[in-house]
C-alpha cells in the first residue's frame, strides 16, 4: 500500500516548519548554496546515505555550489509524510 498523499492544508502546515522549502502537493524543493563545490558534493553524499537508509530517494540537481533537492513519493503520485521527514533530515544535514 502506498503512503497517503498530504492535503494542501497538511502541506502548508508542514512547510511552515521547513524554511526554504517550496512547492505543491506534487513535489517540494529546496536549493542550498554550499560554501564550495566540494562541500556541496559532501552534502549530497550525506543525504544519499540517509535516503538509502530510509529507502526514499530525492531528485538531486547540482550546479556548482548550488544543490537542489526535490521530493515526492513517486508510488503515491505526490508529497507524503516520507517527503516531509526526508526534508527535515536534509535540513539537519545542511546545518
Amino acid at each position: 500500500m502506498s503512503p497517503a498523499l498530504l492535503t494542501e492544508t497538511d502541506l502548508t502546515q508542514a512547510l511552515t516548519g521547513l524554511p526554504g522549502w517550496t512547492g505543491s502537493v506534487a513535489g517540494i524543493s529546496r536549493t542550498i548554496t554550499a560554501p564550495s563545490f566540494i562541500d556541496g558534493i559532501d552534502l549530497v553524499r550525506r543525504v544519499a546515505a540517509a535516503a538509502e537508509s530510509a529507502d526514499h530517494h530525492p531528485d538531486i540537481d547540482i550546479r556548482w555550489r548550488k544543490v537542489t533537492f526535490t521530493l515526492s513519493t513517486h508510488v503515491s503520485g505526490g508529497v507524503t509524510a516520507l517527503d516531509i521527514a526526508l526534508a527535515e533530515q536534509i535540513d539537519r544535514l545542511a546545518e
